[in-house]
This record gives C-alpha cells, sequence and structure tokens, in this order.
C-alpha cells in the first residue's frame, strides 16, 4: 500500500514495512516491531468509552506513556509484544497491592467502629488519599492496556483510498486493482479542529453506502476513532445482520489462503482485520444478535469450523469465544458487565478488585453527592431536608463481597425459594414496609432494578417506536403481549432485521413498581398508614436519586402521581417536610428530561454506580431518530447515527459500575410477591373498596350543616 502521508491518529504515523518480513508500526514517533503471527487473541472489543469519546478516548498521557513502556534504550525499536508483556505485569502487581490496602482499610473502618484504637482515626484519611492514588493508577494502566489492544488491530487497517478494493476483494479473487473512486461509497467533510502531522485538518465521515459504511470498518483508526463500536451499536438501521455477517465471511473467504504469507499484504490484512471486526462483534454485540437468531450462529459456527480452522489458529480462539459467549447468556444469573467479555483470568482479578474498592468509592464520594444536590438546588430551587445523609448506617455496618455485585434471578414462585419465610406476605401486608428503614428499602430496591438493568443492551433502545413505546407515563400497555406488538409501524430498522424486544420487558417492570406503590397506598385502612407509607416511599425516592437509582426515583413517582393516589386526603396532613420531597422528584426528572446526556457530566459516573430511566432514555433515542436518516443521493447520515450510538454507549457505561449493596434475600423476597401480586392491579378498583380513600366530613358537623339548612329554608317560607 502506498502512503500518502494519512494521519493514522494522535501519536501515529504512517506504516513502514520492513525487507524482512515484520511489521513495523510508529506510534508517537517511535517504530514497533510487529511479528508475523496470528493475530493477538485477547479481547479486542473497543467497548462503550470508545463509542463516546470517539478519537479522544485516549489522551497524550496514554500515547507518552506507551511510548516510553518497555524501552531499555532511547534509539531502540521495542517489540509491541515486549511492551504488552511488562504492562501486564504493571497492572498485576498494582492491582495486588491495591487489593491488600483495601483489605487493610476495610480492618480499619472495623476497628474505628468498635473503638478499639484512636490511632485509626489518625490513619484513615491518610490511607484514603493512598487509596485514591493507587486506584487511579490502576485504571490508568487499564486504560493503557485499552489502548494496546487497539493498537494490535490497528495494525492491519489501510488507507481510505484502498476501502473502494475490499468491496471489490469480496467478490473477485482479484484484490491488486486500481481502487476505484470512493467518492460513490463515502462522503467526508473537513475540519480544522485537530493538527495531524503537516496536515490543516482532517477529513470526518460524514455519510455512506451500506457497502461503504462496512468496508469503513477496513480503514485506518476505525478502532482509535470509536467507528468500529458506534457502527456495532447502529449497522440494524441500514443492513441486517446476515449482510453484515456475510461481507466479513466474503472478505475471509477471499484472502484465508494467503494471508499466512506476508503480513504487508493487503490479503493479510483484510484477513485479520476481518477477524478483528468478527471477535468485536461477538464480544459486544453476541446477546442481541447471535443468542437471538439461531441460523446466524449456525451459519458462523459451520463456516468457522470448515474453513478457518483448517487454515488458521484465529478459528479455534472463535469458537471458543462462542462458547464462553454462549454459557454467560445462558447463565442470565451471572450477569456480566462489558469488562467480563475480555480475558477470563485478568478480568475476574478486575471484577474482585471493583468490589473490594466500592467502600472506598462511596466514602470518598460523599462530598460528590452534597454537590450534586448542591448542583440541583442551584438550577430547580430545591430545599434540603435535614438529617438525610446519602449513605445510612445500615449500609455502612455491612461488608462488601464479590457475590454482592452479582444480580439474583427473578423467582417464580416465592414460597420455592423460602418455604417458611415470606409464605405468608400477604398477612404482613404493607406494615412491613413500615418497619424497614428507607435505606434498607432503597438498597434492596436498587439490587432488584439492577438485576433487570444488567439485561439490557445499548441496541434495546433502538427503534422503540416500533415496539409501541410513546412519550407518556405508562409506555406499553399492560394487556397487550411481548409477540403481539406490532414491528411494521415506524420501523427504522431494515424489515428482515432481528429486533430483540427486551426493551418492553424493562419497561413493564418500571411499570409494576409504579403500580405496586399506588396500590399499597391506597389500600391502607387508616389515613395514618397512609401518611406512613407516603413518606416512606418519599424518602426511598429521595435516597434512590441521591445514590443515582434514577430508575426506581422516577417509577416511585409515577406511583405516587397516579391520579387516584394524589386524590387521597393522606396528602393535606402529610409533614410539610416530606411533602417537598415530592417537587425534588419533579425536578430530577425536569433534569433527566433536559439533556440526553446529563448523567454523564463530570466524572461521577466513572466511580458512582448509576441506573438510568429506562423510558426517558428510550425517548432520547427517538428524539434522535426523529428525521431522515439519509441524504438525497441515498447516503446514510454517519452524523446521526454517531449521535445516536454516543446516546445508548451509557447503558454499558454505567452497567461497568455496579451497585454492592449487600442483598438482604428474605426482603427481597417479600418485595417481589408484594410487587408480582399488584402489577396488573385496577387501582380505581382497589381505592373504591377504601374508605380511608374518601374525603369524610364528622357526623356532628354534617347534622349541623342539614339543620342549618332547613333553618333558612323554613325561613324564606316565613
Amino acid at each position: 500500500l502506498q502512503s500518502n502521508g494519512c494521519c493514522i491518529g494522535t501519536g501515529f504515523a504512517e506504516e513502514n514495512i520492513e525487507p524482512e518480513g515484520e511489521t513495523m508500526i510508529k506510534i508517537g514517533g517511535n517504530s514497533y516491531l510487529v511479528p508475523p503471527s496470528l493475530p493477538d487473541v485477547h479481547g479486542c472489543s473497543p467497548g462503550w468509552s470508545s463509542a463516546f469519546y470517539g478519537a479522544d478516548c485516549f489522551d497524550s498521557e496514554v500515547h507518552g506513556y506507551v511510548k516510553n513502556l518497555g524501552k531499555q534504550k532511547p534509539s531502540e525499536s521495542q517489540n509491541i509484544d515486549a511492551k504488552k508483556v511488562e504492562l501486564e505485569q504493571l497492572l498485576m502487581m498494582e492491582t495486588k497491592n491495591y487489593r491488600k490496602t483495601i483489605k487493610f482499610y476495610q480492618k480499619l473502618l472495623q476497628k474505628e467502629r468498635s473503638s478499639k484504637g484512636p490511632e485509626t482515626k489518625s490513619m484513615l484519611p491518610k490511607l484514603r488519599g493512598q487509596l485514591q492514588e493507587m486506584k487511579s493508577k490502576v485504571q490508568f494502566l487499564e486504560l493503557v492496556k485499552k489502548y494496546m489492544q487497539m493498537m494490535y488491530a490497528e495494525q492491519w487497517g489501510v488507507e481510505s483510498c484502498v476501502l473502494p478494493t475490499v468491496i471489490l476483494n469480496g467478490r473477485t479473487d482479484i484484490v491488486d486493482v486500481a481502487p476505484t473512486d470512493e467518492s460513490s461509497l463515502l462522503l467526508y467533510y473537513s475540519t480544522e479542529k485537530h493538527q495531524c502531522n503537516n496536515q490543516n485538518g482532517i477529513r470526518v465521515l460524514q455519510a455512506g453506502t451500506p457497502l461503504g459504511l462496512m468496508a469503513y470498518l477496513y480503514s485506518r483508526n476505525a478502532f482509535l476513532e470509536g467507528y468500529v463500536q458506534q457502527f456495532l451499536y447502529t449497522f440494524r438501521y441500514f443492513c441486517t445482520q446476515e449482510e453484515f455477517l456475510q461481507f466479513l465471511l466474503d472478505r475471509i473467504s477471499s484472502t484465508l489462503s494467503s494471508s499466512n504469507l506476508d503480513p504487508s499484504t493487503s490479503l493479510t490484512k483484510i484477513c485479520n482485520r476481518s477477524f478483528y471486526i468478527l471477535q468485536a462483534w461477538i464480544e459486544d454485540c453476541y446477546s442481541v444478535d447471535f443468542a437471538t437468531n439461531a441460523d446466524l450462529l449456525c451459519t458462523l459456527k459451520e463456516f468457522i469450523s470448515s474453513k478457518v480452522v483448517p487454515l488458521n489458529g484465529y478459528g479455534e480462539h472463535l469458537l471458543s469465544l462462542l462458547e464462553d459467549a454462549s454459557a454467560r447468556k445462558s447463565g442470565s444469573a451471572h450477569q456480566c458487565s462489558g469488562m467480563d467479555k475480555c480475558e477470563e483470568e485478568g478480568e475476574e482479578d478486575r471484577k474482585t478488585l471493583h468490589s473490594l474498592c466500592k467502600k472506598l468509592s462511596e466514602d470518598v464520594s460523599r462530598k460528590g453527592f452534597v454537590t450534586l444536590h448542591i448542583f440541583f438546588l442551584q438550577n430547580f430551587n430545591w430545599k434540603l431536608s435535614k438529617g438525610m445523609g446519602p449513605i445510612a448506617q445500615y449500609q455502612r455496618e455491612r461488608l462488601y463481597t464479590i457475590s454482592s455485585v452479582l444480580p439474583k434471578p427473578w423467582y417464580n414462585s416465592f414460597t420455592e425459594e423460602f418455604p417458611g419465610s415470606f409464605a405468608k406476605a400477604d398477612e404482613a401486608g404493607p406494615y412491613l414496609l413500615i418497619e424497614y428503614s428507607a435505606q434498607q428499602l432503597c438498597c434492596q430496591l436498587t439490587l432488584l432494578q439492577q438485576e433487570v438493568f444488567h439485561k439490557c443492551h445499548p441496541v434495546h433502545f433502538l427503534n422503540s417506536r416500533a415496539l409501541g413505546v410513546k412519550d407518556k407515563c405508562v409506555a406499553v400497555q399492560k394487556a397487550v403481549p411481548t409477540e403481539t406488538v406490532s414491528v411494521k409501524v415506524c420501523n427504522l430498522f431494515l424489515s428482515k432485521c432481528i429486533h430483540d424486544q427486551y426493551l418492553l420487558q424493562l419497561l413493564r417492570y418500571a411499570d409494576s413498581i409504579s403500580t405496586w406503590i399506588a396500590a399499597e397506598i391506597v389500600t391502607c385502612h387508616t389515613s395514618k398508614l397512609q401518611v406512613s407509607l407516603l413518606s416512606k416511599f418519599l424518602l426511598i425516592a429521595k435516597r434512590c436519586y441521591e445514590q443515582r437509582n434514577f430508575a426506581t426515583a422516577m417509577q416511585i413517582l409515577a406511583g405516587l402521581e397516579n391520579l387516584i393516589v394524589r386524590q387521597l386526603p393522606a396528602w393535606k396532613i402529610l409533614p410539610a417536610k416530606v411533602a417537598e420531597i415530592m417537587e425534588e422528584l419533579k425536578a430530577v426528572e425536569v433534569f433527566l428530561k433536559s439533556d440526553s446526556l446529563c448523567l454523564m457530566e463530570g466524572e461521577r459516573f466513572k466511580t458512582l454506580p448509576t441506573i438510568p430511566s429506562a423510558h426517558v432514555l428510550a425517548m432520547h433515542v427517538q428524539q434522535l431518530e426523529t428525521g431522515g436518516f439519509t441524504m438525497t443521493n441515498g447516503a446514510h447520515k454517519w452524523t446521526k447515527l454517531r449521535n445516536i450510538a454516543k446516546v445508548v454507549s451509557q447503558v454499558h457505561a454505567f452497567q461497568e459500575n455496579p451497585y454492592t449493596y449487600t442483598p438482604d434475600f428474605k426482603l427481597q423476597s417479600y418485595l417481589r410477591q408484594r410487587i408480582t401480586r399488584y402489577k396488573d392491579a385496577d387501582i380505581s378498583a382497589l381505592a373504591a373498596d377504601n374508605c380511608a380513600n374518601f374525603h369524610q366530613i364528622p357526623a356532628e358537623k354534617h347534622s349541623r350543616k342539614i339543620q342549618d339548612t332547613l333553618r333558612r329554608m323554613k325561613a324564606t317560607f316565613q
């Protein structure tokens, strides 16, 4: 390939080919030898951060660190594999030290609670500061590792002028043909925002045909600039899963037999890049594309077994990857975040580390909650209630374990789960809710919400109009089964594209929470009990949004704003400070609806767990989907698709940082049973059977009014 000085990205220069058969790439001015061997078989999914930040995902600090990593002499060319080995050793060492320090920090916390040593109070602040530094270093090394993985993929990228050849390569056996005009496939616009080598600006992809957009996956920098991840989120708008898979398999078929000859040839680059794209697709979208389409999965497995395995060792890795993804999908009780899709051992260490450091994150972030409250106060004129800190003693007294992160399965029969504990939950009624604190209920409701949220995928929020999701409080009608929802109305995906409808389950769960809350209130037989429950649910909602569980907070708000509930006499005797929380919740709702990326501002979402409102997020995506997806020449608007990918990427971002509250299985069982009982309840019918839901006039006062009326009428006739 002829290099015309095109920029590879920040810190990259053009590729040079060594005569010995080894590929040498330049990064940050340094040359790295890449052996002509099997492509790296570690995780290569760019992840949500690539789709969200794009080319800014890796800053100059990361580039500089990689430049100096493993360098023994200033003039030598460091092998990229040697850099990776050194990085893995550093990351493992820092992770172990961090884990030990976290455990020591927990022991000091226990001593402080038992008042066994006054010296612990002076040590805790210093140790907390050290832990923050160690945590930042581990996170930085993980970012560097992700960058190294992207480097492996980028070594097989081609110049944009060769992209037409990529398309022709899947149709004929002739590869070294004169490239055609790429303007018929892709449209660009120039920008001077970034400086790149000696160029005054760079070209940014604006639109393209389906073939052109698929071919751009092979472009140099497509991984580093976030294009690959953005494509995996949005390609269903212009091509089906079968078409995309066939596109990749055609490129592999036509280049596989010659891919082991010379790593510098276009044959090798197209073949290896196809493997990377296919692996990234499996790692990131198996649950929404392959798990729901048996024919697609069978086609891929058959191709790998018959065509790839006999000629290339990458085939065995892909089959193993498919088996692991299938096992994770079937074991839904142990849902994994985006980090679980890479190496099992390394990722297991990071999950352990993440669970251990959660306690520290919440302690250090306590001031962050106050900052969030002040921000809301300045924008919405809120009033804070005294004595309502975001982290209650109930949460601080419990240790955080790995098992606490894992969501628990939804049991169809609660009596099977706990035979004797809550088999008679109906007899307990709402009184058990009064016995628990708002923080306890907040923690368990958050874990239940997290269970259903961690099963969703960014793709689930696309094309929601076709599922009947509308901008109303009740997004999905309860009486309509999932299978009967028409996908022909306002369908933005291609007609043959399989659309996973998990979003409907997520919205129905939200609706069941709101209905349960309304039902619990209207079935209270006394106004005093109604006031207690109203106060309890308002305090729970306040704790939820303070701890960034916006989903449950908005579900409680929807339940309290039920027309029947809002007319209850209990609101008039509700304490003023508690009643103010209702206005705070409405202000939070306005805040969430104001901006599709409001929860991604700053750095707090990286350290604090977050669960967004599914319905609000779906409405934001629908707003971005409004308008045409194609230009007058038929090219699809990539700028529009890129913005959609950026918004839905926050789903994976939030799933990376789970809540680690200790589960209370008995309380969760009680909550599940009460929710299941009332999820389809008719609130007006329940309220009609309860006299506490009506404004009562005292008998003496009522009799006096009748007597006064009769007296006035008698006077008119005299």
